[in-house]
């Protein structure tokens, strides 16, 4: 029934409850990449503005223009470019349109962040870890009870455009890429990179020439590594039984494997968080760099505790096993075997 006071009762509810839902219109500096929500922020550059402000802080002295003349770009709009393009892998000359910027200009912003990131790399990236010896090795411990572990290890493959030496690229799936070896601890963070492998060389020579080898041998870490065959068994490294027939060693192998997947669940991280990861279109030169600029990112953000990114299933690593054991390797796999899993 139609009130005889009010002429339109209808428009009249309207407007109040369009005056209860009317929300203050907030103009936002499109030049300043930080003045949206962290949610906007987060799905394009995977940090929120707390983080990226950092990044713009820390990198301000290697990107930082000399001059502001021709509307060279500010800190934060180069670490925003090199955010984004880390966090899709688009084409440079799609995020230079969506940025109204010329190609060159978003290869020279990424160019100088990589660099910048690389520059850092030993400041974010230490072996055995951030935390104290002691505490890494009981984290690692609660996981599945696998004694003195300090880092898990692994390599995983980063699909990269042709070097000089084709065939030098082509790995066992016989796709092109680069073999990156890492190490984590038991928190997820990498505690050593060596991006400079030729997609064909085996994860065992990488790891035996690697200078984080070079220190375990020498003693300097009272600590093991875990990996999967696709390493040989030695006094610094436990890898599983290749045949284990009996129950301490079915649980040697058990308890290493839930152990070990920490790696595997840190490389599932980093490539989540930067697709540009699934298939880089640049030389192996520059795939490396960007390799290690991503894995400095990463553990910038777990030390921030960012948002974590949801990993997809990745596919089971197809493992070029290692059937030759160091016998002191093995010794030192017997008695661990003896002394935790008997």
């Amino acid at each position: 029934m139609a009130l005889p006071f009010v002429e339109d009762p209808v428009e009249l509810g309207a407007r109040k409850v369009r005056g209860e839902l009317r929300r203050a219109r907030t103009f936002r500096d499109r030049q300043n990449p930080l003045a949206f929500h962290d949610d906007h922020l987060y799905e394009r550059y995977r940090f929120s503005a707390e983080g990226m402000t950092y990044l713009c802080q820390l990198l301000e002295p290697y990107v930082a223009n000399a001059t502001h003349h021709s509307s060279a770009l500010t800190v934060p709009q180069t670490v925003c470019v090199a955010l984004r393009y880390f966090a899709t892998g688009t084409f440079m000359y799609s995020m230079g349109d969506a940025e109204n910027l010329s190609k060159n200009t978003v290869c020279c912003a990424i160019r100088k962040v990589v660099l910048a990131l690389t520059h850092l790399l030993n400041t974010f990236v230490v072996f055995p870890g951030h935390l104290p010896m002691k505490a890494i090795k009981e984290g690692f411990y609660e996981i599945a009870g696998f004694p003195r572990v300090i880092g898990a290890i692994d390599c995983t493959y980063i699909s990269a455009s042709l070097g000089e030496n084709e065939v030098d690229y082509i790995n066992r799936r016989s796709f092109h890429s680069i073999n990156v070896h890492m190490t984590c601890d038991h928190q997820c963070l990498v505690t050593s990179v060596e991006a400079k492998w030729p997609g064909s060389v085996h994860d065992s020579r990488i790891f035996r020439e690697s200078a984080l080898c070079h220190r375990l041998e020498q003693g300097l870490f009272s600590g093991l590594l875990v990996g999967d065959r696709g390493y040989a068994c030695q006094p610094c490294l436990m890898t599983p039984y290749p045949d284990p027939n009996t129950r301490p060693q079915t649980a040697f192998n058990v308890a290493l494997n839930r152990t070990r997947v920490k790696i595997e669940m840190t490389v599932g991280i980093i490539k989540a968080h930067f697709n540009c990861l699934r298939g880089l279109r640049v030389t192996p030169d520059r795939a490396c760099q960007v390799v290690t600029a991503c894995v400095v990112l990463h553990n910038v953000a777990s030390i921030r505790k960012e948002r974590a990114p949801p990993v997809s299933q990745q596919p089971p690593d197809v493992v070029d096993t290692i059937t030759l054991d160091y016998p002191t390797g093995r010794a030192v796999r017997d008695a661990i075997t003896q002394q935790f899993f008997v």
